[in-house]
């Protein structure tokens, strides 16, 4: 059942967000809603990226920029109302499960099949837009074939190969991993096969990187490959990519438009990974956006967003 408890002041302003849950496993998982004035106005629903990353975009591990609660408020502004959620295991969503660790991008797919539900009721909205972020965009598109009632796809900064060879390739661009490579690379072509490692054999920079608690989740995402999935999707679908963005790269952005011929490419100038206008190619001053929650999101994402779902035919 869905729950609705006391308005929350959930962005900078006049915006509120309703506090809104679905179910999930063990327990709820829980969320913000965030409507736009117009009743009948799109219903977005804002998949996190990687990791710990909260219903506001934010990640103990270092990323305090809010994106997610900067989006919602914009978009709101825009006329399009959003679901910005917790995931299964973590913060508001801690009771879904016993441990957050153990989790597929299967179990995320479900997650979405049961916040479209509860997004459609508490709305009335027909179909539910799904915005993925970063790797929430590959939950997105291992989505669009198994949850009904989606009206297309909105894929910001998501990777336009397995997160494997991702993995690959940053592990190269550090001269200072050269030792670990040969390793690294058996690795992770041994999870993309579907097959565990033992880290008591890795070194422990490598092991960390892989720890065997969360090989079950690596397992199920290595095995993706994004450019497959977003072949198959027959709905409209964004591709919105930020070409100051040091994470995923434009290619990226190209190669899942080039699979894909009729979705919408759109590349923003000076915008990064956490959506933030960086004027300089400087990397210190792109990673110093990932921390300032109080900078708005970088101009026109909300509105090339907004635009997108409102005019496209469903």
């Amino acid at each position: 059942m869905i729950m609705r408890a006391s308005l929350i002041a959930s962005v900078v302003g006049v915006i509120v967000g309703t506090e809104i849950s679905a179910p999930g496993p063990l327990g709820e998982l829980r969320g913000t809603l965030t409507r736009a004035a117009e009743p009948s106005a799109p219903v977005v629903l804002i998949i996190p990226g990687s990791g710990p990353t909260d219903r506001d975009g934010n990640n103990p591990l270092g990323i305090q920029a809010s994106t997610y609660r900067h989006l919602a408020s914009e978009l709101a502004a825009e006329g399009v109302t959003s679901v910005r959620i917790d995931k299964r295991g973590m913060f508001g969503s801690a009771g879904a499960i016993k441990d957050a660790n153990d989790v597929t991008i299967e179990d995320y797919v479900a997650d979405v099949r049961s916040w479209v539900e509860a997004a459609r009721r508490e709305t009335g909205g027909r179909c539910i837009w799904l915005l993925g972020h970063s790797e929430g965009g590959l939950v997105a598109l291992a989505s669009s074939d198994q949850v009904p009632d989606i009206c297309g796809l909105v894929l910001v900064a998501t990777a336009g190969r397995p997160m494997g060879e991702v993995l690959k390739d940053q592990l190269r661009a550090n001269p200072a991993n050269g030792e670990l490579l040969p390793q690294a690379v058996t690795a992770i072509d041994e999870l993309s096969a579907g097959r565990r490692v033992t880290t008591k054999q890795l070194p422990s920079a490598l092991a960390a990187l892989l720890p065997e608690e969360v090989q079950g989740f690596l397992v199920s995402a290595f095995r993706l490959d994004p450019r497959q999935l977003i072949a198959a999707v027959k709905k409209p679908i964004l591709l919105l990519q930020g070409r100051r963005d040091i994470q995923v790269g434009v290619e990226d952005a190209q190669a899942l438009h080039y699979a894909n011929a009729a979705s919408r490419l759109v590349l923003l100038s000076k915008t990064n990974h956490v959506l933030k206008q960086v004027d300089t190619d400087d990397v210190s001053a792109n990673v110093m956006t990932y921390g300032d929650a109080g900078m708005p999101l970088a101009p026109n994402v909300a509105r090339t967003i907004a635009s997108f779902v409102k005019t496209s035919p469903i």
